[in-house]
């Protein structure tokens, strides 16, 4: 088996990550197009996101699991199987009830190519490398929010949002063939955990009880929503109450995106550099900017591209920074058992997603104000766990041997 700390290994992770997210911000500026062609309710439609985030959230952890004990390679190549193959029935797909449950199996195939992706990481990297490296596999599968919409866009104005998830199939299809070729085999046989239910309950309440843990996966959760609350917004926001066309749209969230894309870039740069105080509250501080941008003009203006898209833009650079870091730091808190705790950590993140983007569908579309008062109780949260968690990390308590 090739020596798994090889730029080879590094670059099919690359590769892989943005496919959990691409199917969910490629085809957002054709929500408004979809809702007209499928004569759905617009809630119904804009909960094909959350039916893709559900999808994830459920499979996090058995996808875990299985790649605990059976390697990685093959449980992503069947998971990127079912994502090719759930994205061409939903091109074909003319139900809206249909799409729901379609989006639900692509988010199962979809949820490997992250947690698979950071249980390989885990499996190379350990302590502020993991963290660095947390950071470059945050940027990789922010590339989806910054490419995508501008994609999307342009697809569903001058072609059809079906073709959108041919596109997403045939991605997979690529990707996978990579990986099936290139990716060796990251767990030794000797590190593999037997699906076996007491051992794995054990695994599970020990990092359940572990309070840092739970902070840091909760601000990843929270700092996701806000993440991902944006692309499912924006698009009626931009598109119905401001006029502006899909591919239009597209290169303002191409704008928006890059802005995530630097915050997962720093993150990845500066977490061997920097004290994870700095970088936490620095990354929040962006947050924070972001918000008030958007409440405040929200509340006096109203909808305006430029403050809609310069708020946007402050907000995702925090969200693209903390992300990535709360993520290493609680995958990092362990050293055995990777893809289930990996699994366990974007599960409780992806079920607090699904949630706000069900009640985010319930939100005015014609007003910026609900949006950044969802961004004021996400921040305030945050920010008291992030201190907590930070707290903590300066005072570090062993780890129990169950946990590891």
């Amino acid at each position: 088996m090739p020596t798994p700390r090889t730029p080879r290994v590094v670059a099919l992770l690359l590769l892989v990550i943005p496919l959990s997210q691409l199917p969910i911000d490629i085809y957002t500026p054709a929500i408004p197009r979809m809702i007209t062609e499928l004569g759905a309710p617009s809630t119904l439609v804009q909960n094909s996101v959350s039916a893709y985030v559900l999808g994830m959230a459920l499979g996090l952890v058995p996808v875990g699991v299985l790649a605990d004990a059976l390697g990685r390679r093959p449980v992503l190549l069947s998971c990127l199987a079912l994502l090719c193959v759930s994205s061409v029935a939903i091109a074909f797909c003319g139900d809206a009830w249909l799409l729901l449950g379609l989006r639900f199996v692509q988010g199962l195939g979809g949820c490997a190519c992250m947690v698979v992706v950071y249980a390989i990481a885990a499996d190379v990297a350990r302590g502020r490398e993991l963290t660095s490296l947390s950071g470059w596999l945050g940027a990789a599968w922010g590339l989806a929010p910054v490419i995508a919409p501008a994609v999307g866009g342009i697809i569903v104005q001058f072609v059809s949002w079906r073709m959108i998830f041919v596109l997403v199939a045939v991605l997979a299809g690529v990707v996978a063939v990579l990986v099936w070729r290139l990716l060796p085999e990251t767990l030794a046989a000797s590190d593999r955990v037997p699906v076996q239910l007491r051992p794995l309950a054990r695994v599970l309440g020990a990092a359940l009880r572990r309070p840092l843990f739970l902070g840091l996966t909760l601000v990843f959760a929270l700092f996701a929503s806000a993440q991902l609350l944006f692309g499912v917004v924006a698009p009626l926001l931009y598109e119905v109450r401001l006029g502006i066309p899909p591919g239009v749209y597209g290169l303002l969230a191409l704008a928006i995106g890059a802005a995530n894309l630097a915050g997962e870039l720093a993150t990845g740069a500066l977490a061997k550099r920097i004290r994870p105080a700095v970088l936490g509250f620095g990354a929040f501080a962006f947050f924070a900017a972001g918000t008030a941008v958007l409440l405040v003009t929200g509340l006096t203006v109203g909808a305006d591209t430029v403050w809609l898209t310069v708020g946007g833009m402050l907000v995702m650079l925090g969200c693209g920074a903390l992300c990535p870091f709360a993520y290493g730091q609680a995958l990092g808190l362990f050293d055995r058992s990777l893809g289930l705790i990996g699994g366990l950590t974007s599960a409780v993140c992806y079920l607090v997603v699904s949630v706000t983007m069900t009640a985010a569908a319930g939100l005015p579309d014609d007003s910026v104000a609900p949006m950044a008062v969802v961004y004021v109780g996400c921040g305030a949260l945050g920010a008291i766990l992030l201190a907590l968690c930070l707290r903590a990390m300066r005072s570090p308590v062993a780890v129990p041997a169950a946990s590891r």
